[in-house]
């Protein structure tokens, strides 16, 4: 774990069933990348080496009653920052259109129209959960 004091404020302050869903499935995630070494890539379930087929994985595995597009982001946020792994599974989450900083919340599309068609969207990027 490369931010155990992150990660302890993490699981000291998700302490509601909501919260503590999202701890459980991070955990899991990060003990699944530690099993596995094999690289990242985009993509999506059921390719477990992808940063979506980890968390569906997880979120299966650990029991924490299902999670939503929004609390997959708040587990990639915190496997971004605690893992050693961490930036590899963020680039993985966010996808190839989004290359900048912080986690794409995969719950939110901006769509782009014209004559009625969707002709292109993308993925906002997610605010960055409070440290303190």
């Amino acid at each position: 774990m490369k931010n155990e004091k992150q990660w302890n404020s993490y699981v000291e302050k998700n302490i509601t069933a909501y919260g503590g869903a999202c701890v459980k499935v991070a955990k899991r995630v990060m003990e699944l990348l530690d099993e596995d070494k094999t690289p990242l890539h985009n993509g999506f379930y059921p390719d477990i080496h992808t940063a979506n087929g980890l968390i569906c994985k997880a979120a299966d595995e650990s029991k924490a009653g299902g999670i939503t597009g929004f609390t997959a982001g708040c587990v990639a946020q915190m496997v971004a920052e605690c893992h050693e792994r961490g930036d590899e599974f963020r680039k993985s989450h966010n996808g190839e259109e989004y290359q900048g900083k912080g986690i794409v919340n995969q719950a939110l599309l901006t769509f782009q129209y014209k004559e009625f068609q969707i002709v292109s969207y993308r993925v906002k990027p997610i605010f960055t959960l409070s440290k303190n």
